[in-house]
């Protein structure tokens, strides 16, 4: 258990650009340095400029300083790709004197490909200068799963009412490549187990939804299914009109929010005549603050 007298608590996240034009050195922290095409960075830039900013960092940012203020205890926010980048905010805690750490990473199911990153980052190559508490995973904790149920209740109910009928879900995470989960990655059984506890938490039958995975990788090679495209005509064939989306693999707004689903899922569904709604982000739920408190008052020392 940590004292909380010397305790800090850092969260981790991908990060991302601040800008259209930093895309090219943000593609570049993303693949840890290997080449990417023109025809990628060009891609990407074009669907930042459709959503006009991905505000994820500036949402990072405020669920940390929310939860600090909650937990009266100092929150750092570290980045994978992007400023404030990892080892830059690990040498600030240790500079302030933070003995202890409980490393959360703001992706709550846990793959090599994420989490791991994260883990490396912190650690550095001779290990954290300060007592570090990891938490691996937190993909089935009661208040995250709270938090989703909040979500889709109210936004599902109000797109039924507007669609004339009871919608069928589609909860979605983040697509990995398969060799990930060949070598024994948690990551795709977790994602389908949040996405059962919220199905059963808000009290959805087995035919009221679906699961999928979303924003599967230009580089190549064969990613994990089904995608949300081949559901959706799944959902289709069954007699549906309409569609509610719900990724449960992401707390915040970002890319693969405001344009692979607000933007790309949209236009496909439209084009094969269905109606698409999705559930607001987490962003600062207080649902959600009050899960990532609960976790670091787990680790702390019980006086």
């Amino acid at each position: 258990m940590n004292d909380p007298e010397n305790t800090a608590v850092l969260l981790l996240a991908h990060g991302t650009a601040d800008s259209v034009d930093d895309i090219p050195e943000f593609m570049r922290h993303v693949t840890g340095g290997r080449p990417v095409s023109q025809q990628v960075i060009e891609e990407v830039q074009h669907r930042y400029s459709l959503i006009g900013h991905s505000p994820m960092n500036e949402i990072t940012v405020r669920q940390g300083e929310v939860l600090a203020r909650e937990l009266n205890l100092p929150v750092y926010v570290g980045m994978r790709n992007w400023k404030p980048f990892i080892p830059d905010v690990v040498k600030k805690i240790a500079a302030d004197g933070a003995v202890n750490v409980i490393a959360i990473c703001l992706a709550p199911q846990n793959s090599r490909t994420s989490v791991g990153l994260y883990k490396k980052a912190v650690n550095g190559p001779e290990g954290p200068p300060f007592q570090l508490d990891f938490v691996e995973s937190w993909h089935d904790h009661p208040l995250l799963i709270e938090a989703f149920v909040e979500k889709l209740k109210s936004g599902r109910t109000q797109a039924s009412l507007d669609a004339g009928a009871k919608l069928p879900v589609i909860f979605t995470a983040h697509s990995v490549p398969e060799r990930t989960i060949a070598d024994g990655d948690p990551y795709e059984a977790q994602t389908r187990e949040t996405a059962e506890l919220v199905a059963r938490e808000a009290e959805l039958a087995a035919e009221e939804w679906k699961f999928a995975f979303q924003s599967q990788g230009m580089s190549g090679g064969t990613w994990l299914g089904p995608t949300v495209e081949e559901t959706i005509l799944d959902l289709k064939a069954q007699g549906h009109t309409g569609i509610f989306v719900q990724p449960i693999g992401f707390l915040c707004d970002h890319v693969e929010v405001l344009y692979d689903i607000d933007i790309g899922f949209q236009e496909f569904a439209k084009k094969h005549d269905l109606r698409l709604w999705r559930a607001e982000s987490l962003n600062e739920s207080p649902k959600l603050i009050a899960a990532l408190a609960q976790i670091v008052k787990s680790r702390l020392k019980q006086e």
